[in-house]
């Protein structure tokens, strides 16, 4: 085992941020990078005036709506560690880029509006995060504005989420009446709206505070002690092997926004935060991450991320071994050699070449239509194969054409492109070879065409058809004759015949119809 590996794979901390639109993520992301010293100004997603943008949200539509609708990927050095973050979509419509992406951490970071609690998009991509059994850290965001309870929040953990929650801090006062941070895990208070060292006040052994210190006598500190006292009464013990499995979650609070209590958070973070782990490849054999061979798996492709280059990228997370510049390796799927040349790895939004990574690094490859989405590479002479990434089936369905009949080839060349990243499914009427699209959520139409317009110049027309139920049929039971209107015969972009039915009932009435005819969700 090549020690030099050992040691750098030990450094590494990957993870995802989860959340509910708008409970901070981006803003926490932007934090964490000032911390890294990645960037020197943090800037608000919603600062539209000023031209201070996310540097996490790069894509044109992503800085006129505020939103992420893309996962990003983030890297910097931090106390000796080398950081992988992985910034999601926080939008529902796109939880398939972000379901992918949470196959490639070994880490999630969770955060929750301490005046929403848990909402459901955050409770949906939980149960993933869950499913993988990978540790999970909580961050109570907004402690700036009025909030709930924090003993709610946390039991709130427990009742929606079937997670323990253990406090690492706990909020003095929240919105108007915010002081500080009682810092349970480090033994000191933080002070509200104070920088430098000084914010930092040592507790006493007893966990109070000396008289001489102001806050010892305000009547909110005191409050604060009476929780402090119930939560180590009564409260989860802090339990290092059940954070591990997934079971526990350390809880933190603070304000993104106003940049309090982050940097204590991210110290835990990546003290307690795994390095990268086994992987299991080829259906049951276990990978360790300092196996000297290299492998990884393209968890998401993304086109025009500079719009002076037409350039694509597919983003890998390398599962063990060492990448160098110009390694040569084998794409799995088809047995083809290809030689890594060109290689990138980003700062935020600027990128930079990458001559060397290893196992819990992202790296991104300039591709030339190479790779899929859930391809395995490996160098070596052992084939390794990594488990398939998660499909949405469609619910919703458009007709899509290009408004321009002279401008074919850039429309055609859009629809590919975008399609290859998996953010929209591609379909052709079987009769007609008409386009049609499908997606989870109608916010991925929107990005569809806007791309369209301002990355590949076609302009499209689409027409809704509405919600349909999507159901794959054997070729070799088919015959063309079974669509109507109400169940539409296409063919994926593989070519494999499906129906789009009308709704279930159409369905049910095809099953009468057709007893022996064998219909699937999924290929």
């Amino acid at each position: 085992m090549d020690k030099e590996l050992a040691e750098k794979v030990k450094k590494r901390r990957t993870f995802a941020i989860i959340s509910h639109p708008d409970a901070g993520k981006t803003t926490i992301t932007e934090q964490m990078l000032l911390f890294g010293g990645v960037i020197r100004k943090a800037g608000t997603v919603k600062a539209r005036k000023t031209g201070n943008f996310a540097t996490s949200d790069w894509m044109e539509i992503e800085k006129k709506r505020g939103i992420s609708v893309t996962s990003s990927v983030m890297q910097f050095e931090y106390k000796g560690k080398r950081i992988n973050i992985l910034d999601t979509p926080g939008h529902q419509d796109f939880s398939e880029d972000t379901y992918r992406t949470l196959m490639a951490v070994d880490a999630a970071v969770m955060v929750i509006d301490s005046a929403k609690g848990i909402e459901p998009q955050t409770k949906k991509l939980f149960k993933v995060v869950k499913k993988r059994g990978i540790p999970i850290f909580t961050f109570m965001n907004k402690l700036d504005r009025d909030g709930r309870p924090p003993l709610d929040l946390i039991a709130e953990l427990e009742d929606l989420l079937g997670i323990e929650g253990v406090a690492m801090d706990w909020p003095i006062g929240s919105g108007q009446t915010l002081k500080g941070l009682y810092d349970i895990a480090n033994n000191r208070v933080e002070l509200y709206r104070k920088d430098g060292e000084d914010r930092f006040l040592p507790l006493n052994e007893d966990g109070t505070l000396p008289d001489s210190e102001p806050l010892s006598q305000d009547p909110q500190f005191q409050d604060t002690l009476d929780e402090i006292e119930l939560v180590k009464e009564a409260g989860n013990k802090f339990d290092p092997e059940k954070i591990a499995l997934g079971d526990q979650t350390p809880v933190f609070f603070g304000s993104a926004l106003t940049n309090f209590g982050v940097e204590t958070f991210l110290n835990s973070f990546v003290d307690l935060a795994p390095a990268p782990e086994s992987h299991t490849v080829n259906g049951d054999e276990e990978l360790s991450p300092e196996d000297p061979e290299f492998s990884g798996f393209v968890f998401k492709i993304q086109a025009n991320m500079n719009p002076h280059h037409r350039d694509r990228i597919a983003f890998v997370r390398v599962g063990s071994g060492e990448f160098k510049r110009g390694l040569d390796v084998t794409l799995a799927r088809t047995g083809k050699p290809i030689r890594l040349n060109n290689a990138t790895e980003f700062m935020s939004s600027e990128r930079v070449q990458v001559s060397d990574a290893v196992a819990g690094d992202i790296v991104g490859l300039y591709d030339t239509g190479n790779f899929q989405i859930g391809d395995s590479i490996y160098s070596g002479k052992r084939k390794i194969v990594y488990p398939p990434l998660p499909e949405f089936t469609p619910e919703l369905f458009m007709r899509v054409t290009a408004k321009n009949v002279m401008k074919q080839k850039s429309f055609h060349k859009g629809m590919n492109q975008l399609v290859q990243e998996g953010a929209i499914q591609l379909y052709r009427n079987y009769q007609t070879d008409e386009y049609i699209l499908g997606a989870v959520g109608q916010l991925q139409f929107e990005v569809f065409q806007f791309r369209m317009k301002n990355e590949y110049n076609s302009e499209v027309e689409m027409n809704s058809i509405g919600h349909r139920v999507a159901r794959w049929i054997d070729p070799e039971q088919l015959d063309p004759r079974m669509s109507n209107s109400r169940n539409l015969l296409v063919k994926d972009r593989y070519g494999n015949p499906l129906f789009l039915f009308e709704n279930e009932f159409a369905e049910r009435f095809f099953h009468d119809k057709y007893p022996d005819v064998k219909l699937t969700e999924k290929l």
